[in-house]
C-alpha cells in the first residue's frame, strides 16, 4: 500500500517540494521538526531536489513498511503512513511516529544514515507504532524484538534499565553531512 502525500499539480520541482515539506510539517509531531521551509539558503536546492525525487524515495520507505507489516499476521497490523522529510538538527532525531493522526506517521530523515540502513531506522519508528505509545519501555521492546526476529537481527532483551540503549536500536550508521542527500549530493 504506496501512501501518497498530495502536494502541488505544479510541474515546477521547487513549487512541489516546498508544498510537500508543508504537508510533512502537518504530520510531524510538532511542525519545527521539519524546518527548511524557513532557510532562504538551502530552501531553493533542498525544495527542487525534493520536488524531483521524492516520489522514489518515499516508494523505497514504503517498501520498508511493508517489509515490517509482513512480520504481523494482517489483525495485528497498524493502519500506517510512512514519508521522507529532513529533520532539523536541533531535534537531534533521525525518525519519529506520530500516534496522533490517523492513519499514524512515520517521517524519516533518510538523510542522517545511509541507505543500507533505512530499513533498520523503519524498523524502530514502526515498533513505536506497533507498541501505540511513545518510549522505549517493555512494550516497546517487545515489539522491536518481534521486528528483528523477522528481520533476523539480534533482538534486544528488555531489562529495567535500558530504556536509553532502546534509543537508538537497532543501531544504524550516520551520514556526515545530513542534508547532502537533501541537495542531492548522494549519502554525504
Amino acid at each position: 500500500m504506496a501512501n501518497q502525500l498530495a502536494i502541488a499539480t505544479s510541474t515546477d520541482p521547487f513549487t512541489r517540494g516546498l508544498d510537500y515539506l508543508y504537508r510533512t510539517r502537518s504530520l510531524a509531531l510538532e511542525p519545527d521538526i521539519v524546518d527548511l521551509v524557513y532557510d532562504p539558503d538551502k530552501r531553493i536546492p533542498i525544495c527542487t531536489w525534493i520536488g524531483n525525487h521524492i516520489d522514489a524515495v518515499n516508494a523505497q520507505l514504503n517498501a520498508c513498511l511493508q517489509a515490517c507489516h509482513n512480520c504481523f499476521h494482517p489483525w495485528e497490523q497498524c493502519a500506517i503512513q510512512i514519508f521522507a522529510a529532513p529533520l532539523a538538527n536541533s531535534f537531534r532525531i533521525d525518525g519519529l511516529c506520530n500516534l496522533q493522526t490517523d492513519p499514524i506517521t512515520i517521517l524519516i530523515d533518510v538523510g542522517r544514515v545511509i541507505p543500507e540502513d533505512w530499513q533498520l531506522l523503519v524498523i524502530h519508528e514502526y515498533a513505536h507504532a506497533h507498541a501505540g505509545s511513545p518510549g522505549h519501555h517493555q512494550k516497546f521492546a517487545k515489539s522491536l524484538a518481534h521486528l528483528c526476529l523477522g528481520f533476523a537481527i539480534v533482538p534486544p532483551e528488555f531489562q529495567p534499565g535500558m530504556e536509553v540503549s532502546l534509543r537508538s536500536y537497532p543501531n544504524c550508521r550516520p551520514t556526515q553531512d545530513p542534508l547532502a542527500f537533501w541537495r542531492g549530493l548522494g549519502n554525504g
